[in-house]
């Protein structure tokens, strides 16, 4: 029940324990829990890591369990904190990733200058995924935000493939639009089956490849693609790169996972719950989809029904009734 606080089920059942019997050592939660003493002294050492164990001031050297109410809530701010950490550095490492890809957008097409070449063409870019893709030793990270046309996965597939039978490890986060477009939700599944590992979120950065932590491949300017691609191998760019990737795929839900909220039945989804973040920072219904990787019947369809789950009258009412439940 509180694995989402970071409790694994000994830790759990310990803390439980001790609730009910204040003081109990070793031996006496060993009995109480039926549960062999490594397991338990495991248990102790999570309580005492997330602090919910404090030295007693009756008694020296006794540990005392800090009731729910107070320590669970104290996990929760922890995490809360940690939370808007993440953010923080996901904002920085977009804004690093935007300023170091414009300051090679000016390349020239084929030249390359500081470990930076610009790509012109699909022709071109396949060439250098092939070539990339080839010399693949260890791991390729990928962000592919809304849905993939057939031509492009079509062209991926061999690549993927190859990598994966020589033990390649292959991570993707996709957008959670993706779920709803058979071509990509088949492919992804075919991914996951081969042994890659598919994760999803409602709003990802721009699309980018990362093989084996030094040469990264991303748009020049993912809203105009007839600029091109740049491939690079500038350690501070790839660095921030990966530490973007890797935000956003702790904060991802694996395929096959449910998206919804962990609330009750009538709480958003992850993606209706971004939709409404956007919408209330005064986002237009289309910047939203596009946002989301989603059309805009798409963004009209969820918010009608979110509305209607709302029972507000206008989108007005649906922001102030979505702040008053919480979700905002």
């Amino acid at each position: 029940m509180l694995e989402v606080l970071g409790l694994g089920a000994s830790a759990e059942s310990v803390y439980r324990g001790l609730l009910e019997q204040p003081g109990a050592g070793v031996a006496e939660l060993c009995e109480l829990l039926g549960m062999p003493e490594t397991e338990v002294r495991d248990g102790l050492d999570r309580l005492i890591d997330l602090e919910l164990l404090q030295p007693s001031r009756d008694v020296p050297g006794l540990l005392r369990a800090l009731t729910p109410d107070v320590g669970l809530e104290l996990i929760l701010r922890r995490q809360e904190a940690e939370l808007v950490r993440r953010q923080q550095e996901l904002a920085a490492g977009k804004e690093a990733m935007a300023r170091a890809v414009a300051s090679f957008s000016g390349l020239r097409t084929g030249t390359e200058v500081d470990g930076a070449e610009r790509l012109m063409g699909l022709d071109a870019i396949q060439r250098r995924l092939e070539t990339l893709a080839r010399e693949l030793r260890h791991e390729c990270l990928a962000i592919q935000p809304g849905a993939q046309s057939q031509a492009s996965l079509d062209a991926s597939r061999p690549l993927d493939q190859d990598a994966l039978a020589r033990g390649i490890s292959l991570r993707v986060i996709h957008q959670d639009s993706a779920r709803n477009d058979p071509p990509t939700r088949a492919y992804a599944r075919w991914i996951t089956e081969l042994g890659g590992e598919i994760r999803t979120s409602p709003v990802v950065p721009p699309r980018m490849l990362i093989f084996d932590r030094t040469t990264a491949l991303v748009p020049i300017d993912p809203a105009n693609s007839k600029l091109g691609a740049l491939c690079t191998s500038t350690p501070g760019i790839v660095s921030s790169l990966i530490a973007l990737f890797e935000q956003t795929w702790e904060a991802a839900v694996p395929l096959g996972a449910d998206t919804r909220g962990h609330g009750d039945d009538d709480g958003p989804s992850p993606a209706e719950l971004e939709l409404l973040k956007l919408l209330a920072s005064g986002m237009t219904d289309e910047a939203a989809g596009k946002r989301l990787g989603v059309s805009l019947r798409t963004v009209r369809r969820q918010m009608s029904a979110l509305m209607e789950r709302l029972d507000a009258g206008s989108r007005f009412e649906a922001g102030l009734k979505a702040a008053q439940r919480g979700w905002l």
